[in-house]
């Protein structure tokens, strides 16, 4: 039980555990053995602001972050995408594992609306070759605290 299901189970979120056959090589090929859309799944992405602090930003599958809004979102002139040591020490995941849920410590999380407008959707677990599925609402009822944003709907 990775710490994300362990913090699942402990809120009493509703979700399932999808356990792909072999690995994932694609966004459109993790979305086809979900029997979902690409748009349904979510990206986690972790951003250095600073030392040791960290943002994650969850995006519907496809869509990227765009750097110049997020950054005027966050008022920053400079930030970076987590390096793969960062990413294991903010998280406690590896890439393509990092999911929202069962952080180390808080961590401040921005969903995309593109997210939430999806019937359901799927995140990393935290182990690789499994995935989270469960619906928008039961997302943000797992959450303590998160800002909804509009990166997606946005053009450069």
């Amino acid at each position: 039980m990775t710490p994300a299901i362990r913090h699942l189970e402990e809120r009493g979120v509703d979700y399932r555990i999808l356990q792909h056959n072999g690995p994932i090589l694609s966004l459109e090929q993790a979305a086809r053995e979900r029997n979902q859309l690409p748009s349904q799944v979510v990206r986690s992405i972790v951003f250095r602001l600073a030392e040791d602090t960290f943002l994650m930003v969850l995006m519907p599958g496809p869509g990227q972050v765009p750097w110049k809004q997020l950054r005027r979102y966050l008022n920053q002139t400079r930030l970076t995408m987590a390096s793969e040591e960062e990413l294991l020490a903010a998280t406690g995941y590896r890439p393509g594992t990092v999911t929202p849920f069962g952080l180390p410590r808080p961590m401040r999380i921005l969903i995309d609306q593109g997210v939430l407008d999806q019937p359901e959707i799927s995140l990393g677990s935290g182990q690789r070759g499994t995935a989270i599925i469960m619906r928008p609402e039961n997302l943000l009822a797992a959450l303590d605290r998160y800002e909804i944003v509009n990166f997606s709907g946005e053009t450069a």
